[in-house]
């Protein structure tokens, strides 16, 4: 693979900065430069804006209104929107269920649900994990019971990030119990205001509202809310995975996190010089830079082989392993480069408009809660050890 931009690729890039230049708001710009709390009115204006422009389903097929882009197209579109301070789009209709749909879905489903996904309808969060079943997701309990042409639904989801602003959820739950578990589990979709429904909060460390408990009591839904065949959900799940743990690898995202900490290490002083200056520090930044080079690289082949309709390999896994991996440590030295900065953060803080006294540079409060809660990115979308196991049967057949 080339890594060098193209005429047409350079004239892109600068199409790319432009846009972010005339419209990313400076408000919600400043909160992501800044690491501040995000409203879900923050996160649904810069959809519609994406969204007004083209960009939001730019990497959908050409046959489901998208533009078809290419790797390298995504690659930079991710690269200059976390470096103007882009917020992440909220990816588990678009990213997640959208490719499920377009691949496995009915017509019918197809034409409700995708037009409604980009116009911010509908707001999907994701139901996979339980207690107890969530690295190994094939022993999930909740059960969906065919009546008629209905479906019921009995069980619990958990760690269901933003479930307190979706309106729709996608659930595996089981539908048989005969054969081995991963050929009795089905895809559904639910409509969150269905009688029966409940959400309830847990509240992080810091304070913050990410994840939801999700209880389903006697909950019905249409049968025609089943996404393919039934039993057969196991299948649509991986495929589903495949997106989601290639996004987790957050390549613009570490991208920014460098030049962050770069900035960090020429504005704290060791031995009355820049930090930046120090060789130890300045081989382990180089490590990390190597790493994610090579990442990025690994990262545009997995786009352009799935693009190009390739089964799932192994080095999916792999992304996900060194992504998680890698953006932990760049967290964890840029907490060591702040020293005991890192150490308290105040909620309050992460919350624009703030005028108390800061602990340290201004820039110091957000950097605990960014280590503490990106230790769960090498659990969530399949745990790191599960990964290894599949990489372990796939290229060696253990």
């Amino acid at each position: 693979m080339d890594l060098n931009y193209t005429a047409d690729e350079q004239a892109f890039q600068q199409e790319v900065r432009d846009f972010f230049a005339e419209k990313l708001p400076g408000d919600i710009s400043r909160k992501v430069l800044e690491k501040k709390r995000l409203t879900k009115q923050d996160m649904e204006a810069w959809h519609a804006i994406l969204n007004d422009a083209g960009y939001l389903n730019a990497h959908w097929p050409e046959a489901f209104g998208g533009k078809g882009w290419n790797a390298i197209q995504r690659d930079i579109f991710d690269v200059e929107g976390n470096a103007a301070g882009a917020p992440r789009v909220v990816p588990f209709g678009l990213n997640m269920l959208a490719p499920v749909l377009m691949a496995f879905g009915s017509k019918e489903q197809q034409e409700y649900h995708l037009p409604r996904i980009l116009d911010g309808t509908n707001w999907w969060c994701q139901g996979y994990s339980e207690p107890g079943s969530g690295s190994d997701l094939a022993s999930l309990k909740m059960t969906a019971v065919r009546d008629g042409d209905e479906y019921v639904l009995n069980g619990q989801k958990t760690w269901t990030t933003l479930g307190q602003h979706a309106n729709w959820i996608f659930c595996l739950v089981r539908t048989s119990k005969e054969g081995k578990p991963q050929e009795g589990i089905s895809f559904v979709l639910v409509d969150m205001n269905t009688p029966g429904v409940e959400v309830r909060p847990i509240i992080l460390l810091e304070g913050t509202h990410e994840v939801n408990e999700v209880w389903f009591t006697d909950v019905r839904i249409p049968a025609s809310n089943l996404v393919g065949e039934e039993n057969k959900g196991w299948t649509y799940a991986k495929y589903l995975l495949v997106h989601e743990r290639s996004g987790i690898a957050g390549v613009g995202d570490a991208m920014a996190s460098i030049d962050h900490l770069k900035h960090i290490a020429r504005d704290q002083k060791m031995n009355g010089k820049p930090l930046a200056d120090d060789p130890r520090f300045a081989s382990r930044l180089a490590e990390l830079e190597i790493d994610l080079s090579a990442m990025r690289t690994t990262n545009m082949r997995i786009m352009q082989a799935a693009a190009d309709g390739a089964p799932p390999g192994p080095e999916v896994s792999m992304l996900k392993i060194k992504g998680t991996v890698l953006r932990q440590s760049i967290n964890d030295l840029t907490r060591r480069a702040l020293g005991p900065y890192a150490m308290p953060f105040v909620s309050e803080a992460l919350d624009l408009g703030y005028n108390e006294e800061p602990i340290g540079p201004d820039y110091a409060n957000p950097i605990a809660v960014d280590y503490f809660n990106h230790r769960k990115t090498s659990i969530y979308g399949g745990s790191n050890e599960i990964q290894r196991n599949i990489i372990s049967k796939m290229m060696m057949g253990l």
